[in-house]
């Protein structure tokens, strides 16, 4: 897979939980390490995308509300 279509599913995929050991899956397979690792990570990826998922949507939230208050001050 080419690196921008990475980085385009990177940042639509940032934001759905579980999404992550879909996209580890496809770093692995690009950078030609198996797949079988992705079972180590799969106990406790769980605990880290619910971290990954709660920081996104507050740096979108965070930065809604900003620009919010940036148009209504003019």
């Amino acid at each position: 897979m080419s690196e921008k279509k990475s980085i385009v599913l990177f940042s639509i995929m940032s934001g759905v939980p579980g999404a992550g050991m879909i996209m580890l899956a496809m770093v692995l397979t690009s950078v030609g390490l198996p797949v079988d690792g992705i079972a180590l990570v799969a106990g406790v990826d769980r605990i880290f995308d619910m971290g990954r998922t709660t920081l996104n949507i507050t740096g979108d939230a965070s930065c809604a509300i900003i620009v919010s208050k940036m148009i209504h001050k003019k």
